[in-house]
Formats: C-alpha cells, sequence, structure tokens
C-alpha cells in the first residue's frame, strides 16, 4: 500500500453538503513518516461554525428532522452509515497511518473496522430507549411520567489519535439518543474525516444530522461556548479539558471530558513473565499506536524481588518490536504524529536520564529511519515515581519501571497520580488481580489485558476527565431526563 499524496478540500460538509468554506486559511496535514505534504483542508472560521451549529439545530427541530424519527428509524440509518463506512475501509486505514503514523495492522481493525461496529452497537441500543416510563408514586402523592428526550446539538472534538474510532464513539451514542452533530476533527488528521462525511452523504442522513468542520483554536473556542450547542464532548490535552471544561461550566452546559492518563501495569509477585503467554497483550496494554494511546501503561510496577526479572521482560519485549513504514504489515511500532511530537518525547528521555534512571533499551532513533519521525520503543529503569517521567504523560513509546515493596505499596504508587483513566494487573491468580484491581483508583483496569469494550463505560477520575463514553452510560449522557408528576 503507497502513502496518500494530493487529496485537497477546499469545503466543508454542513447540512448534508460539501459546501466552500468561508475561511480562507488552509490546514496542510503531513505524512508522519514521508515527512511530505500529504493533503489539506479549509480552516473553518466563525461563519463555518455558526453554519454548523445552525444546520445542526435545524435539523434537531425539524417536525421530519433526526429527532422526529422513532428509535427504529434511527437505527435503520445509523445501520447504513455503518455500512457505508465500512464500504471505505481500506482507504480509511491508509489515510490515518498516513498521518498518525498508526500501523496499519491497528489502523485496519480498530480505525477502519470498529467505527462501523461502534455505530451498529449504538443502533441497537437506538430501539430500547424507553421515552416515557410510568413510574408508580410513593407516600399516596400520584404516580410520575419519566421523560427522557435527546439533549440537543452536541459539540465533538476528536483528537488525532484515533480520528476515526472516537468519532464514532461520540457520534454513536448521540445519534442513538436523537441528537445532532458538529463534528470537529483535529487539524493534524482531518482528511480521514471527508471520508466520514462522504459515508454520512451516501447513508442519506437527514441534512444537518452530522456536520464536519476541521478548525484550528478560535473557531473550536467559538463551537465549544456556542448558544446553539446544548452539549460538548471532548477528547484531548488535560490542559485543553480544564479550559473546555471552564466555559462549560459557566454556561451550565453538560460536558464529557476523556483526557490524559499515566496508567500503571501492577506486575504481581506470582505473575508469568512468559512472552510468548503475556506478550500480545503487554504490547496492546503498553505500546499501542506507538505509545500515542491516553489509556497506555507508562508505569510498570515491579515487585523488588522479582525487579531485574521484570525490566528484562520489559526490555525484550520493547527491544523485539519492529519499528518501521506504518504501511508495512509487519510494522509494531510506527512514526511519531508529528516533528514537534517526537521532540517533546525526546525531551521527556532526556529528562529521565538527567534525573538519574537508567536506559535499558532504546532511547534514541532507530537506525536507517533517517526520514519519519521515530522514536525506538524505550525502556527506563530505577525510575522514582516521583519524577517528571513518572509523573506526566509523554504520549510515546516510553516506559518507566518502578520497584514497589508489598501489595499496599503497589496500591499506593499506582494511585500516586494526577490522573487515573486505564490500568492492569498481572498475576497468575485472577482473584488475586480482581482485588487489587478493585483498589486502584482508575476508571478503567485490566486482568492480565486491556481493552477498551463497546458495552463497557470508559473514561476517568481526576485529571482524566469527567463522564463517560460507550456502554449504555454514554447514550444516557445525551438525554434529558425530566419528572411529570399525575
Amino acid at each position: 500500500m503507497d502513502h496518500i499524496t494530493g487529496p485537497s478540500y477546499d469545503t466543508v460538509f454542513i447540512g448534508g453538503r460539501f459546501v466552500p468554506a468561508h475561511g480562507t486559511d488552509t490546514l496542510t496535514i503531513v505524512d508522519s513518516t514521508t515527512e511530505q505534504p500529504a493533503g489539506s483542508v479549509p480552516a473553518a472560521d466563525a461563519a463555518d461554525i455558526d453554519a454548523a451549529v445552525a444546520a445542526a439545530r435545524a435539523a434537531f427541530d425539524s417536525p421530519d428532522g433526526w429527532r422526529a424519527l422513532t428509535g427504529a428509524q434511527r437505527a435503520a440509518a445509523m445501520n447504513r452509515f455503518a455500512d457505508e463506512l465500512d464500504a471505505r475501509k481500506e482507504a480509511i486505514a491508509a489515510i490515518v497511518s498516513s498521518q498518525n503514523g498508526m500501523p496499519l495492522a491497528f489502523s485496519s481493525q480498530y480505525e477502519a473496522g470498529y467505527p462501523g461496529a461502534v455505530l451498529r452497537y449504538y443502533a441497537s441500543l437506538a430501539t430500547c430507549v424507553d421515552d416515557l416510563e410510568h413510574r408508580p408514586g410513593l407516600m399516596g402523592m400520584g404516580d410520575t411520567l419519566v421523560q427522557r428526550s435527546p439533549i440537543g446539538v452536541v459539540a465533538a472534538i476528536v483528537p488525532w489519535n484515533f480520528p476515526q474510532a472516537i468519532a464514532a464513539w461520540k457520534l454513536g451514542p448521540a445519534l442513538a439518543a436523537g441528537c445532532t452533530v458538529v463534528l470537529k476533527p483535529s487539524p493534524q488528521t482531518a482528511l480521514d474525516a471527508y471520508l466520514v462525511a462522504e459515508a454520512a452523504q451516501a447513508a442519506d442522513l437527514p441534512p444537518g444530522t452530522v456536520n464536519i468542520v476541521p478548525a484550528l483554536g478560535d473557531a473550536t473556542a467559538r463551537l465549544v461556548a456556542h448558544p446553539g450547542v446544548d452539549k460538548v464532548t471532548f477528547t484531548g490535552s488535560t490542559e485543553v479539558g480544564r479550559t473546555i471544561g471552564e466555559v462549560c461550566g459557566r454556561l451550565l452546559r453538560p460536558v464529557t471530558l476523556e483526557l490524559g492518563g499515566k496508567s500503571a501495569a501492577l506486575f504481581l509477585d506470582d505473575v508469568d513473565l512468559d512472552l510468548s503467554v503475556i506478550g500480545e497483550a503487554l504490547t496492546g496494554a503498553t505500546m499501542f499506536n506507538n505509545g500515542q494511546t491516553c489509556w497506555l501503561n507508562s508505569r510498570i510496577l515491579a515487585p523488588r524481588s522479582r525487579y531485574d526479572e521484570v525490566v528484562d521482560t520489559i526490555a525484550a519485549l520493547a527491544g523485539s518490536l519492529p519499528v518501521g513504514d506504518p504501511l508495512d504489515p509487519g510494522t509494531v511500532v510506527g512514526p511519531m504524529a508529528t516533528s514537534a511530537h517526537r521532540d517533546h518525547v525526546e525531551r521527556y528521555i532526556a529528562r529521565g536520564r538527567a534525573d538519574g534512571a537508567r536506559i535499558v533499551v532504546g532511547g534514541g532513533r532507530p537506525a536507517g529511519l533517517d526520514t519519519g519521525w521515530f522514536v525506538e520503543p524505550t525502556v527506563l529503569a530505577d525510575v522514582d515515581n516521583g519524577s517528571a517521567i513518572a509523573q506526566e504523560e509523554i504520549f510515546g513509546p516510553v516506559l518507566s519501571v518502578i520497584a514497589y515493596d508489598d501489595e499496599d505499596d503497589a496500591v499506593r504508587i499506582a494511585n500516586d497520580s494526577q490522573y487515573g483513566l486505564g490500568g492492569t494487573v498481572w498475576t497468575s491468580n485472577p482473584e488475586r488481580g480482581q482485588a487489587i484491581a478493585q483498589r486502584v483508583r482508575t476508571g478503567t483496569v485490566g486482568i492480565n489485558r486491556y481493552l477498551p469494550d463497546l458495552a463497557a463505560p470508559f473514561g476517568g477520575v481526576k485529571a482524566s476527565g469527567l463522564g463517560r463514553e460507550l456502554g449504555p452510560e454514554a447514550l444516557a449522557g445525551h438525554l434529558e431526563v425530566k419528572s411529570i408528576y399525575i
């Protein structure tokens, strides 16, 4: 498969049509492997944002718009949308991998195949929403009708690391609930969003149900604070999430924030360190998408009694991962998404070394890959949990191995973080692992594996965010509840 070159757009997707953008600035997307332009899109301005919100508002308020459809009708349209996305799988995978460096083996599954599954899951829930529930009253006070209604226009802001999967996480529950959406893709990975727009158009969704506008900071801020928006859902950095949360708090606007992480993998003293047994699951939990994943377990907590064994195992795993062109099916670790992000990752590696950590494997740029923003999978040992590399999100293929004394100490270290998004417990005794997992303050945790489940709520605590994606919980977050006393 070849790297993409040349798709350039001068339109945004508003009201079910591709229309010329009002904004005159252009966003150039650069291929993370070739370092050459992969294409360009317009940067939406205030007028584009206003038009997109107006279209979403009209589609929501219209007597024959998206909200007015029955659950079964919405489900049928969402299934058509899923089919159209599936028809574009190969193109989606190639574009995503070219933009952000995700290995094709992952993008083909999680960026190309997974979004359709998300839409179909929420299509199945769309038919189950209890719009009007009759509850018997207590104490002779009469009964109550509990009405559930779609919250309205949703502003969905998507990051660059999983542009398709996370867009689906936001579109699925919003559409199932009867909401309309203004989707704002990352300016670093906006090309694939045009395939989503094509799929929405081909699925014959009511005009204005889904609108897509690439934008930079000022226009995004306008979208977040727009008076025509009823809910904001954002995935990205904690820093930006705090700003969005402040705006929504002032406006008393519902918001879902899925933010940063610095998750811990707790290796118990009975863990089986045979990589032929745990290697695939451990790679997924620690290095998925080149380390550019918010929930990855970048802190490895090892018992002092087996510390050297754990370090050697993690180093052997990291050192064995094929690094290279993400469009090569054999690649497991591709480049960082941008030159600036590679610089960011390399600064943390240097800081870790300066703070006394020992580089066991990696630490530099891979030999023979002079073009592309590559960083070697890196393992640092003798890391103090209070150091910058253990407390701050690096978002790259960098793992820190931290020693602990006993189970209580392991839980204390795991919880000694501003974040709480993911985590794992590695043990030969699953029941023991579950008991430890229940003590870790985090939104999600896995036993000897980690992968978010469509049917289970996903999200974080502390600085990792507010609210939940996935599962029925995400659908509930897009519904307003009214009590009618009868």
